[in-house]
């Protein structure tokens, strides 16, 4: 029986379905970790719970409500710049407010059949067994406008994040470059939520890329290694959920354990691996202990990459 399910439409839907979501998340999770903007996309998840319900109650694809809201939010926080951190309290009230509107949302829409029900909760909690082939071309589409906005704004984005007083001195726009990165990661969680659900999107947004981040320096290698863990977390959560080794766990419990699993095997190996080699590792984002610096190599092809320096003056070290 379950070879017969890994032939059929529902698991290979899910499974391409599941490797486009994955392969959006890690790119763009490379820089939530980077910037340590977590509870930004926890945040913009939030929201677009709020657009996905309204737009299921109003008979649209839910994603497209997602990431309609979500970019609404995105803007919002970009237009208050470095001020965000400022009122944080403010923000987490919105965001508070539009989980509730969402529920609210919720509820309305579930109160109309059995059927609607299931698909609130595949909103909240993931839909990649029941996929459809519309679903992935809505997202084919956003993956198409996320990667394209990726590629056009990476080589920046990466200098005004590891140094952006230096990046304010070439001229480079630091403020807009943040706001078009929210956008970014507004319509990648959109994506993300169709293969977990809004409420476990964070961990393909996040896991991959901070794992990644902890075994590799250099953004190439890590960029890579991000894409690979999120696309091999997603695969072996849909089979974990096909194969039914535990009477069916849903596929965004397993993509979520996976994802956690493989984030603290790296954190302990990127202690491990450290600890041999006499040094020490730093941890966060702690200005006043350690600052990221941009380096160019001086091979021929000039090698990027990033590395971790102490702020008290001492010798520089490649972070994990």
């Amino acid at each position: 029986m379950n070879l017969e399910l890994l032939a059929s439409d529902v698991f290979r839907n899910a499974m391409i379905a599941g490797t486009i979501a994955a392969a959006v998340t890690a790119l763009v999770g490379y820089f939530v970790v980077l910037r340590a903007q977590a509870f930004a996309a926890e945040s913009l998840l939030d929201v677009s719970f709020a657009g996905a319900t309204g737009a299921a109650l109003l008979g649209i694809a839910p994603i497209l409500g997602a990431a309609v809201l979500g970019l609404g939010a995105a803007l919002g926080i970009g237009a208050l710049g470095e001020k965000a951190r400022e009122r944080s309290v403010e923000i987490g009230m919105v965001v508070s407010f539009a989980l509730g509107l969402g529920i609210f949302f919720l509820s309305l829409y579930a109160r109309g059949s059995a059927s609607h029900a299931n698909a609130g909760m595949a909103i909240l909690f993931g839909s990649l067994l029941s996929v459809r082939p519309q679903d992935i071309m809505r997202l084919i589409g956003i993956s198409a406008v996320v990667l394209g906005g990726f590629a056009g704004v990476f080589r920046p984005l990466l200098f005004a994040t590891v140094d952006p007083e230096g990046a304010r001195a070439r001229g480079v726009p630091v403020r807009l470059l943040s706001t078009l990165f929210l956008l970014i990661l507004a319509l990648a969680a959109a994506a993300g939520a169709l293969a977990v659900g809004i409420l476990l999107a964070a961990a393909l947004l996040i896991a991959p890329a901070a794992a990644a981040v902890r075994l590799s320096r250099r953004p190439a290698s890590t960029l890579l290694l991000s894409l690979c863990l999120g696309i091999g977390i997603t695969w072996g959560g849909i089979l974990i959920s096909f194969l039914r080794p535990w009477r069916h766990p849903p596929v965004g419990f397993s993509v979520s354990a996976l994802a956690a699993a493989v984030y603290f095997i790296a954190v302990a190996a990127s202690r491990r691996a450290y600890a041999r080699r006499g040094k020490t590792i730093i941890i966060g984002d702690n200005a006043e202990t350690a600052q990221w610096t941009f380096k160019r190599g001086t091979s021929r092809k000039g090698s990027t990459r990033l590395s971790r320096s102490s702020a008290k003056g001492g010798p520089s070290h490649a972070g994990p």
